[in-house]
């Protein structure tokens, strides 16, 4: 019996340990129910992110104010804390490739749109942590990816997991 025992402990603290290294774990504080308040709208928001791990893909179905408004898709791009990632609307629509790169509670979200003629337009979001509940955001924009222009901020507190 006393090795049994000794088996599930060492059984317990390897998964753990397993799972504590996983790519996926910073992604899970995502999961949950948010109210988001931006700067430029006197009207919160209601986030609802339903995420899970699907194989190599870690997705979150975010619904905004009772309507579903993306799939947000993560993939681990090998070195720890940087992802591929993809937003999908619900017409089936891939909104194009980001990135996602985070530093302790700072997450830095970064893509490009292209406006045709050669005209590239970058964002970047950022997302500053404070505990598990609570996220302070910054939207910018620039036309060259160097000099940013702050188009948007905000908050957004858990209201349910």
């Amino acid at each position: 019996m006393k090795i049994g025992k000794k088996l599930l402990c060492l059984l317990i603290v390897t998964m753990g340990s397993l799972w504590a290294e996983s790519p996926y774990t910073p992604l899970q504080l995502y999961s949950g129910s948010w109210r988001i308040t931006r700067k430029d709208s006197p009207k919160p928001d209601e986030l609802k992110n339903q995420c899970e791990l699907v194989g190599k893909f870690f997705t979150c179905q975010q619904t905004v104010n009772g309507e579903v408004s993306a799939l947000l898709i993560f993939i681990p791009e090998g070195k720890p804390g940087h992802y591929v990632t993809q937003s999908i609307n619900p017409d089936g629509r891939a909104l194009g490739r980001g990135e996602l790169q985070i530093n302790g509670n700072q997450w830095v979200y970064t893509s490009i749109w292209n406006q045709g003629n050669g005209q590239d337009v970058y964002f970047k979001t950022t997302n500053v942590f404070s505990g598990r509940d609570h996220i302070h955001y910054e939207q910018q924009q620039s036309a060259n990816g160097k000099d940013w222009t702050t188009k948007n901020s905000g908050d957004e507190t858990r209201v349910g997991r």
